[in-house]
C-alpha cells in the first residue's frame, strides 16, 4: 500500500483504515472476485497479490481489459464492472482492502493532516488509472495488428524510460489484451523481428527503432 498511503506512517495508516470502515480479504489463485465491486461505492485496493479484468462478449471472445497489482485500486468510479460480461480474476493468491468511497468523501470528522494527505494519493491514483485507460482505447483505436503492437511498445517505453519491455503477460494474454487473433499477432511480431524493429527473448522485447 505504499502508493494509497505514501507519507503516512503506519501507526496513521491503521487509524484510517479505522475511520473509513476497511475490510481485508484474502482470496486464492483463479477465483472471481466480481462481487467485491457489486456496490458502486467500494474501493478495492490491492495489498498484495494479482487480479485480471476479463471481458467475454457474446460471440464468446475473451479479452483482458487490464490487470491490477499491488497498490492498484479497483472501483466503478474507475473502471465500469457493472456489466455482466465483466469479471474480476485473480491470477495469483491475493489480498484486498475493500473501501467504501461515499465514506471517504463524506468524511465530516477531524480533517487531519494524514487524512488530507491519503486524499491527495487517492486522487493521484485515480487519474493515473484515468490515463491508463485512455492509453488502452488509443492502443484499440489502431486498425492494424501490428499498429496496435507499436502502439502498445511505445506507451510502455514512454512509462519505463527504456527500450527494453519486460510483459507483464502471456503472448496469449497480450493478444486477448490487444483483442487480436493469437496466431495473426505471432506473425506480425515475427515480421517485426526479422525487419529489424525488436528482438524478442521470452517476455522481454526490447526495442531496435
Amino acid at each position: 500500500m505504499n502508493e494509497l498511503f505514501s507519507n503516512i506512517s503506519k501507526a496513521n495508516q491503521g487509524k484510517l483504515l479505522k475511520l473509513i470502515e476497511s475490510d481485508y480479504f484474502t482470496f486464492k489463485k483463479n477465483v472471481n472476485v466480481s462481487s467485491l465491486t457489486n456496490d458502486t461505492n467500494n474501493l478495492v485496493i490491492i495489498t498484495s497479490g494479482k487480479i485480471q479484468l476479463i471481458r467475454n462478449d457474446y460471440n464468446g471472445n475473451r479479452i483482458i481489459m487490464n490487470e491490477f497489482t499491488d497498490d492498484d485500486l479497483i472501483g466503478s468510479i474507475i473502471i465500469p464492472l457493472s456489466n455482466q460480461e465483466y469479471e474480476l480474476i485473480t491470477k495469483e493468491d491475493t489480498t484486498v482492502i475493500v473501501m467504501d468511497y461515499t465514506r471517504i468523501i463524506n468524511y465530516d470528522g477531524n480533517w487531519s493532516y494524514y487524512y488530507q494527505q491519503f486524499i491527495k494519493n487517492l486522487l493521484h491514483i485515480i487519474t493515473n488509472k484515468t490515463k491508463e485507460k485512455n492509453d488502452r482505447i488509443e492502443i484499440l483505436t489502431k486498425k492494424s495488428i501490428r499498429d496496435k503492437l507499436l502502439e502498445y511498445f511505445k506507451i510502455a517505453t514512454q512509462k519505463s524510460g527504456s527500450k527494453i519491455i519486460y510483459l507483464p503477460y502471456s503472448f496469449l494474454e497480450l493478444a486477448e489484451y490487444l483483442s487480436v487473433d493469437r496466431c495473426a499477432m505471432s506473425r506480425e511480431l515475427k515480421y517485426l523481428k526479422e525487419e529489424g524493429f525488436i528482438k524478442v527473448d521470452y517476455r522481454k522485447i526490447t526495442l531496435l527503432y
